[in-house]
C-alpha cells in the first residue's frame, strides 16, 4: 500500500526504463512500431510527470522530434534519394560540380526516397522522444546523487549538461509570461529576438549557478590523495580505456585476432572498474535520505529491459517486419505490440508523483471583519 503513495521514483529506473524503449526503437524502421513507442513515452510522460520545472520539457523533445523528420525529408528532396521506383515528383537536376563528391541536386523524387526519409527521421526522432521522456520524468539533481563516487568530479559538468534543457523550458514560461505584460516588438523576428536571447542567457545562467554553488561547497573534491595514489587510479582508467577500445574493435573487425576481442574487452572493463573502486575510495560525502530501490522501481527498470530485448529478438528472428521493404505496407508483429505494451505497464506501475500542498483560502463570507 505504501508503494502507491505519491513519491518521486528512483532517477535510474527512469532512465533504464527510457534506454530499453531507445533500444527498441534503434533496432528497426518500422512507422507504426516507432509511432507506438511515442505514444507509450508521452502517455507515461502525462501520466506520471511532477510539475517541477523540468517536467516541462518534453514537449521541447517532442518538437525537435518533429523538427529532425520534417529536415530528413527535405534532405531527401534536396539531395535526391538514390531509390528507384514510382516518381511522384519529377524536379529538374541540378549538378554540381566534381570537388563535391558530383553529388546532384533535386532531380526525380521517388516514393521510396520520400519513404526512407521519412522512417530514418522516424527512428531518430523515437530516440530524441525517449530521452526526452527520462529527462522530464527524473530528477536530474537527485540522479546525479546516484552517480557513483569516482565520477563525481565531473559533476559541475554534469549538473550543466543535464539542467539546461529543463531549466530553458522554465526560463521560456516565465519570459513568456513578463514579456506579456510589457508591450514591444510584435514582430516575427523582432518577438524571436526578444524571446530567444533571455530565455538562453536564463537558463544557461541558472545552470551556472547551481554549478558554482555545487563546486563552492565542495562537491566531489577529496583531500589526502598521494601521488602515489593518484598515478595508479590513472593508470588502471587509462589501461581500462584502452582494452575497451581494443576489444570493441576487435569484436567489430572479424578479421582480427580473436584473443583480441572479448578477452581484452572483459580485461579493459575490469580494469575500468577497478579505477572507479579505486576512484571513488577517496570521495568522502554524505546522503540524506537516500534513494531506495522498491518493487516500483524493478518494475518500470524491468520494463524498459524487457522492451529492449523484445526489440532485438524482432530485428533478429523478424528481420521483414523490423525492417519493411518500402514498396509494400508495413506490418506490426504480435511480438512488437507486447514490447510497447510492457513499456506502457512498467512505467504506469510507478507510484504517482508528489503533489505541492495546497493553500486553503477562506470563502468571502467566511472571513470575519
Amino acid at each position: 500500500m505504501t508503494s502507491r503513495l505519491p513519491r518521486d521514483l528512483h532517477p535510474v529506473a527512469w532512465w533504464v526504463w527510457a534506454i530499453g524503449m531507445a533500444t527498441a526503437a534503434s533496432l528497426t524502421t518500422n512507422p507504426f512500431v516507432l509511432l507506438l513507442l511515442v505514444a507509450a513515452a508521452t502517455v507515461v510522460v502525462v501520466a506520471r510527470r511532477s510539475d517541477q520545472p523540468w517536467a516541462r520539457s518534453f514537449r521541447l523533445y517532442v518538437a525537435m522530434a518533429v523538427v529532425i523528420v520534417v529536415v530528413r525529408v527535405v534532405f531527401r528532396l534536396l539531395f535526391g534519394g538514390g531509390y528507384a521506383g514510382t516518381v511522384v515528383l519529377d524536379l529538374p537536376a541540378v549538378p554540381l560540380p566534381h570537388w563535391v563528391a558530383g553529388v546532384t541536386l533535386l532531380g526525380p523524387i521517388t516514393r521510396e526516397s520520400l519513404l526512407a526519409g521519412l522512417y530514418d527521421g522516424l527512428r531518430l526522432g523515437a530516440l530524441v522522444v525517449c530521452v526526452g521522456a527520462a529527462n522530464s520524468l527524473a530528477n536530474p539533481k537527485r540522479l546525479l546523487r546516484s552517480v557513483p563516487p569516482a565520477l563525481y568530479e565531473i559533476g559541475t559538468a554534469l549538473v550543466v549538461a543535464v539542467t539546461v534543457l529543463p531549466q530553458f523550458a522554465d526560463s521560456a514560461r516565465r519570459v513568456r509570461a513578463a514579456q506579456s505584460l510589457r508591450a514591444g516588438e510584435t514582430g516575427r523576428v523582432a518577438g524571436l529576438r526578444r524571446f530567444l536571447v533571455p530565455v538562453l542567457e536564463d537558463a544557461l545562467e541558472r545552470s551556472l549557478a547551481l554549478a558554482a554553488g555545487m563546486d563552492a561547497r565542495g562537491y566531489g573534491r577529496s583531500a589526502g590523495l598521494t601521488p602515489a595514489r593518484r598515478r595508479l587510479t590513472g593508470a588502471l582508467m587509462l589501461t581500462g580505456l584502452g582494452g575497451i577500445c581494443v576489444g570493441v574493435y576487435a569484436v567489430l573487425d572479424r578479421t582480427a585476432p580473436r584473443y583480441l576481442a572479448l578477452p581484452m574487452l572483459a580485461l579493459g572493463a575490469a580494469a575500468a572498474v577497478v579505477g572507479l573502486l579505486s576512484a571513488g575510495r577517496r570521495v568522502e560525502r554524505s546522503r540524506y535520505r537516500p534513494d531506495s530501490w522498491r518493487r516500483p522501481e524493478l518494475a518500470v527498470a524491468g520494463s524498459g529491459i524487457l522492451t529492449g530485448v523484445l526489440g532485438w529478438w524482432v530485428a533478429r528472428h523478424q528481420l521483414p517486419l523490423a525492417f519493411p521493404d518500402l514498396s509494400t505496407f508495413p506490418q506490426v508483429s504480435a511480438v512488437s505490440l507486447l514490447g510497447v505494451l510492457v513499456a506502457v505497464a512498467g512505467g504506469l506501475c510507478a507510484p504517482p508523483p508528489p503533489t505541492p500542498y495546497a493553500v486553503v483560502r477562506p470563502l468571502p463570507e467566511q472571513v470575519v471583519a
